[in-house]
């Protein structure tokens, strides 16, 4: 689950994000791109709602709509809300639907060896966490979650760990990433509306701004 606190300005609650628990599923490969996350026939929703069930869509099944070797297939992980994958993952095109459908799938928390910056910054705006550790512990936590899926996995987002098992591995947050989602600053469409007095004042006393 993910372990959300609530912080307030105004009349409008921002969810801290200070860390996130529950079972991983690992999806190994590198440069594993946003057109992979979700195909580009998808992007013409006019809303996210049901993207979800469309993540890895051409990685799970073929073009008769049998199913492929996939971990998102497997029963064991359908439960699973800590996604584990390797480096540079979503890179491509710089399309939110990515992180979009991994988060209605279940997803609140990813780790893995690297992010495509354009990715982690969209991952930012949903206030899941994207931390990163070497090729080697990355890969660790992979085959003990292959081997053991129901695993409780807990990142701490703060503290800048992972804890599974009998153990404590140090991963690295962006500190900008970090602070946004301690403080509960992520959501700036939240922080907008919590700040709209503020905001009405200061286009007021533009001049480019009539009305």
């Amino acid at each position: 689950m993910s372990g959300e606190e609530r912080s307030s300005s105004d009349e409008v609650e921002i969810p801290s994000v200070k860390f996130v628990s529950g079972p991983g599923i690992p999806v190994r490969g590198n440069d594993i791109d946003t057109d992979q996350i979700i195909p580009a026939r998808y992007l013409k929703a006019i809303t996210f709602e049901g993207l979800g069930e469309y993540a890895f869509m051409d990685l799970r099944f073929d073009d008769d709509g049998n199913e492929k070797d996939h971990p998102f297939n497997e029963a064991q992980y359908q439960d699973a809300n800590v996604l584990i994958v390797n480096a540079n993952f979503g890179c491509g095109s710089s399309r939110e639907h990515a992180p979009q459908a991994l988060m209605r799938w279940g997803i609140d928390a990813i780790v893995g060896e690297s992010f495509a910056e354009i990715f982690a910054g969209n991952c930012l705006a949903l206030g899941i966490p994207t931390v990163t550790a070497d090729q080697e512990t990355i890969r660790a936590l992979q085959d003990h979650v292959e081997k053991y899926p129901d695993t409780e996995i807990e990142v701490d987002v703060a503290a800048e760990t992972v804890r599974y098992d009998d153990r404590t591995v140090e991963v690295i947050v962006d500190d900008a990433q970090r602070k946004a989602l301690v403080d509960g600053i992520w959501d700036t469409t939240a922080l907008m509306k919590a700040n709209r007095n503020a905001i009405a004042e200061t286009a007021a006393s533009l001049p480019y701004i009539e009305g």
